[in-house]
């Protein structure tokens, strides 16, 4: 049951990724009706109006991470994020209606919504597995259901270009999306539960071998503990995670977004091209996301590298090698599209590593709470995405600008290089002293404890007497 909890995760981040990130291929085939279905609405949207479009689902999304977090700890990971999910579907299914009597304005408008109700998600998802997962496997089953997101990403890209080309046009994809979405919900509400303890189908012997695992009392699942927020907000490794996720954000969300206008404006291509070209580079990173995985239990299992060296390793190919390819795709025009979408791929598929490099690094500093330092990460690394969009839009004036599209891909390989750089110093995998259950606990006072132990000490080696009152 805890792989099947795994592939649940798997598969809810697979349809947030899609209803997040179709978008980016919606909004070109809203602009060009022509290379998709003449036979729906065309509008005409300025370059900084579609960058407010693509960046408007972070305005929301920001918001929720904390009270995902707290959500989650209050009232179970499951009812969290079946709501989650379902709103999001909710949503995307009356994307088509706000648009058409709305424009670009109502569609930033039901982006936002659907930004707020997908902010709950991943803090849950990282709380469900702490709470699923024992420690030796917690690598393995985190990396695997997070794959999801790749996975996402292809369909977003690759099928949304294909669901726009088709008799039901670009208003499709949305109904796709939501239709993907509901039929996670049914599938969460059978076989989800919020741990070991409370499923209905896990055998007795799985069940102990993951609360053992965990090494909890009994009533640890019906304990909210108290958070430590200064220990946490001044912890070295924290802030250092929190900078290296919002760098490899702010790059990889460049990529996400920007990949289809890129694509139209620079390289030339239609939008059916652009459809594959731009889901060529996330289906590199969903099969390296496998890669990484495999790799990453040989090292461990064979120990050749510690937990801490495994995600430092992982996360400067995941942000360097990117950071190298990005600078050399701003040097490339539309008379070196092969190589453009091959340096693309590599700096998309590497980029995988940061999965296993720095995004389960959460769980490792505090399995307890996880979901609140997922919700502080997620915060401040989804700020950058409603930054990206908006650089690109100022910067980007004339979308078929190479030397434009030079200044934002240059600005991306800096941050990646140096966010990374931080990581390396003060990054560490190991669980921290402010995870325990009982932090926050009143101390017994040094001395005293000194003074019990003497005592005891003392009655220890006092000679036994005879007792003749009676």
């Amino acid at each position: 049951m805890r792989h099947v909890q795994a592939f649940l995760i798997f598969l809810d981040i697979t349809a947030i990724y899609m209803v997040r990130l179709n978008a980016g291929v919606s909004v070109v085939a809203m602009t060009n009706a022509e290379s998709t279905n003449p036979n729906f609405p065309e509008y005409d949207w300025t370059e900084l109006e579609k960058s407010y479009i693509l960046s408007s689902f972070f305005w929301g999304y920001i918001f929720t991470q904390f009270v995902g977090g707290y959500l989650c700890k209050k009232f179970g990971v499951k009812v969290v994020m079946f709501w989650g999910t379902f709103g999001s579907g909710v949503f995307s299914a009356l994307t088509p209606l706000f648009i058409g009597f709305g424009g670009w304005q109502a569609y930033c408008g039901i982006r936002v919504l659907l930004g707020a109700a997908q902010g709950v998600i991943f803090p849950c998802i990282h709380q469900h597995l702490a709470r699923w997962s024992p420690p030796k496997e917690r690598n393995r089953l985190g990396a695997l259901s997070h794959t999801g997101i790749e996975c996402g990403n292809v369909c977003a890209m690759f099928v949304s270009g294909m669901i726009a080309k088709s008799a039901i046009g670009w208003p499709g994809i949305s109904y796709v999306s939501a239709g993907v979405a509901f039929t996670w919900c049914l599938l969460w509400y059978i076989f989800a539960a919020n741990n070991a303890t409370e499923s209905r189908f896990i055998s007795t012997a799985e069940r102990d071998y993951i609360e053992g695992s965990l090494q909890h009392n009994e009533s640890y699942h019906k304990t909210v503990l108290k958070i430590p927020w200064y220990a946490i907000l001044t912890s070295k490794p924290f802030i250092a995670l929190l900078i290296a996720r919002c760098a490899e954000n702010w790059g990889l969300s460049t990529l996400q977004a920007e990949i289809p206008s890129y694509m139209n404006g620079v390289l030339g291509m239609d939008i059916k091209s652009n459809a594959f070209f731009s889901a060529l580079p996330f289906l590199a990173m969903w099969l390296m996301s496998y890669v990484y995985l495999i790799s990453a239990d040989i090292l461990l299992s064979k120990e050749m590298l510690s937990l801490t060296a495994l995600r430092k390793t992982f996360n400067s190919l995941a942000c360097w090698i990117p950071s190298a390819t990005l600078i050399g795709i701003g040097f490339l025009d539309a008379d070196q599209k092969t190589l453009a979408i091959i340096l693309m791929t590599i700096s998309v598929g590497v980029n995988s590593g940061a999965t296993i490099g720095s995004s389960l690094n959460t769980i490792d500093l505090s399995p307890n709470h996880a979901s609140i330092l997922m919700g502080i990460v997620n915060t401040a690394a989804n700020i950058v995405p409603i930054a990206t969009p908006l650089t690109v839009g100022v910067i980007v004036e004339e979308n078929e600008n190479r030397s434009q599209w030079q200044i934002v891909f240059i600005i991306s390989a800096v941050i990646f290089f140096v966010g990374n750089c931080v990581y390396l110093a003060f990054g560490t995998a190991e669980c921290q002293e402010w995870d325990a259950a009982d932090y926050l606990l009143p101390k017994e006072p040094e001395l005293a404890t000194k003074s019990a132990k003497t005592e005891t000490l003392n009655e220890k080696k006092a000679p036994a007497t005879l007792d003749f009152t009676r």
